[in-house]
C-alpha cells in the first residue's frame, strides 16, 4: 500500500533581497577545501520513502525544503542590527547553549555589538518585571552552558497580547528577535511577525524549537531531548533497583510528555528495565483480565518485581474532567503518577497481595539539567543557523534537523499539528519488544 503524502508548502518569507556582502569569507566552489555558502536554491527532499508498489512521482510533488546555512549576501547591515534573544515556557536542557552559540555567531561571525536578552520571557517585553533587558557579549555567554536553566530566565504566556509585543520590539529597535521556545512560544512568534508585516517593518523572527516532549511537527529532534532520555534513565535505574530489591517491589516513574509519550518510549528501550509503557497515545485499562492491574500481577508473580513507566499526559481519561488551562495554553492535567501510585497499592491490597511500591518524579530534575555533549553540538548549530537565518532576511521561520541536514520550516507549518508516537509505527513496536509488555491493555468492548 502506497503512503499517503500530503504535499506543504515550504516556502520562507522573507524581508527583501539580500544586497550586502556577507563578512562571512567562504567559498562558492566545491572541491577547494573552504567551507561553502548556502544557496537559497540548495535543497532536501522532504519525503524519502520510497514505495516500490507505486508509480514514480517528481519530487517536487511532496515538496522541498530550503538548507539552512550562511549566504553570500544577507540582507541586514552588520552595524545596524540589534537582536534580540529571548527563552519562553519551561525550563529544558540547552537553553544556555543555544543563547551562547547565537551570540558568538552574531559577534564574532558578523560583527553585531548590539545584542539584547529579553528576560522571563514575553513578560519580558510586557513591563511585567523590573530590569528585564540583558546586554549580551561573549564575555557574558562563554561559560553559560556549564549551567541548567537560562541566564535570561523563562516563563509561561504573554504571546497572545501580539500588539503590545510589537510595541515594545520598536521601542527596542530591534531587528531580529530569535524566540526559543515551544509550541506556544512559536505561534506567539507567528503572530507577532504578522503584526510586524501589517506594520510594515523590516524585522526578523527566527525560532529555535524547544520542547523536551519531542512533539513539534517537522522537527526531527527537538533540543534537550537526548539529555531528558539520559537523566530520565538515571532515574529508572533507581526504581529498578528499588523494586528488585524488595518483595513484590514494583518502581513507578513519571516522565515528561503531556500529548506525546517519546521521553517515555525512548527511555524505556535505553534503560531495558521498563516492563510498562503508559503513553497519551494507547489507551489502557486499569480493571478488568487485560487491564495494567492483572498484567502487572502476572508479571509480579512470574519476576517478583516489576518497572512502570508512565508519561505526564497518559490516562487522564481514567482522572476527573478539568476545564482549566494554564499560562500556555495548556490543559491542566490530572496527576496520573500519584493516581497510579494510590491505585496500585489500593487494588493489591484489596486481593491480599500486598505490593512494595516506590514512586519517582523526576520531572523538574531533568528540565533543569545540564545539556549532555550531544545536545549542546545540536544546540550550538541550532544557534549558529538561526543567526544566519535572521541575517539573510529569512522571518517566521524556524530552525531545523530533518534528514540529518538543517533547514529552514515555516512557523505555520511546524505549529500546525503534534507529533505523536505512531501505536502502529516502528518505535511503538520497538518499545513492545524491548519491554515485553502486552500490546494491548484494553479490555473487550462489551
Amino acid at each position: 500500500m502506497s503512503e499517503n503524502r500530503e504535499k506543504y508548502d515550504f516556502t520562507i518569507p522573507t524581508l527583501g533581497l539580500g544586497k550586502v556582502k556577507s563578512p562571512i569569507l567562504l567559498s562558492k566552489v566545491f572541491g577547494d577545501t573552504i567551507a561553502n555558502y548556502v544557496s537559497d536554491d540548495e535543497k532536501i527532499l522532504y519525503h524519502i520513502q520510497v514505495d516500490e508498489d507505486s508509480p514514480g512521482c517528481a519530487y517536487e510533488d511532496y515538496g522541498t525544503i530550503q538548507k539552512a546555512g550562511p549566504r553570500e549576501k544577507i540582507y541586514f547591515n552588520p552595524d545596524h542590527v540589534r537582536a534580540g534573544i529571548i527563552t519562553c515556557g519551561g525550563l529544558c536542557p540547552g537553553l544556555n547553549d543555544v543563547i551562547r552559540s547565537a551570540v558568538r555567531t552574531l559577534w564574532y561571525r558578523y560583527g553585531v555589538r548590539r545584542i539584547t536578552g529579553i528576560k522571563f520571557g514575553y513578560n519580558g517585553l510586557l513591563g511585567a518585571v523590573e530590569d528585564s533587558l540583558m546586554d549580551l557579549n561573549p564575555d557574558v555567554v562563554d561559560d553559560i552552558h556549564r549551567i541548567g536553566g537560562s541566564i535570561l530566565g523563562s516563563s509561561r504566556g504573554g504571546g497572545d497580547r501580539t500588539d503590545e509585543i510589537v510595541d515594545a520590539i520598536e521601542r527596542l529597535n530591534l531587528n531580529m528577535l530569535f524566540t526559543i521556545g515551544g509550541d506556544g512560544t512559536q505561534k506567539g512568534a507567528l503572530a507577532i511577525a504578522e503584526e510586524i508585516e501589517r506594520r510594515k517593518l523590516k524585522i526578523a523572527v527566527v525560532g529555535i524549537p524547544k520542547t523536551i516532549d519531542n512533539d513539534l511537527s517537522f522537527i526531527e529532534r527537538s533540543f534537550g531531548f537526548e539529555t531528558a532520555v539520559v537523566r530520565a534513565t538515571e532515574s529508572v535505574f533507581a526504581a529498578h533497583q528499588e523494586a528488585h530489591s524488595a518483595i513484590n517491589g514494583v518502581g513507578l516513574v513519571k516522565l515528561m510528555g503531556r500529548d506525546s509519550g517519546f521521553i517515555a518510549a525512548h527511555t524505556a528501550m535505553a534503560s531495558h528495565d521498563v516492563n510498562f509503557v503508559l503513553i497519551p497515545e494507547v489507551p489502557f485499562d486499569l480493571e478488568g483480565a487485560d487491564g495494567l492491574f492483572e498484567q502487572l500481577k502476572k508479571r509480579l508473580e512470574r519476576r517478583n518485581h516489576a518497572v512502570i513507566v508512565v508519561a505526564e499526559g497518559a490516562g487522564q481519561e481514567h482522572l476527573a474532567a478539568d476545564a482549566r488551562t494554564d499560562a500556555s495554553g495548556n490543559k491542566v492535567l490530572g496527576d496520573i503518577g500519584l493516581y497510579l501510585k494510590r491505585r496500585i497499592v489500593e487494588h493489591f491490597d484489596s486481593i491480599g497481595y500486598p505490593v512494595n511500591l516506590k514512586y519517582i518524579d523526576p520531572s523538574y530534575i531533568i528540565r533543569s539539567s545540564v545539556a549532555i555533549p550531544t545536545d549542546s553540538l545540536y544546540c550550538s548549530r541550532l544557534g549558529t543557523n538561526a543567526v544566519h537565518a535572521a541575517m539573510a532576511g529569512k522571518t517566521k521561520t524556524l530552525i531545523s534537523l530533518l534528514n540529518n541536514h538543517y533547514v529552514h520550516v515555516p512557523i505555520e507549518l511546524a505549529t500546525r499539528t503534534r507529533n505523536y508516537v505512531d501505536p502502529e509505527g516502528s518505535l511503538w513496536r520497538d518499545v513492545i519488544d524491548s519491554t515485553s509488555m502486552p500490546i494491548q491493555m484494553t479490555n473487550p468492548k462489551k
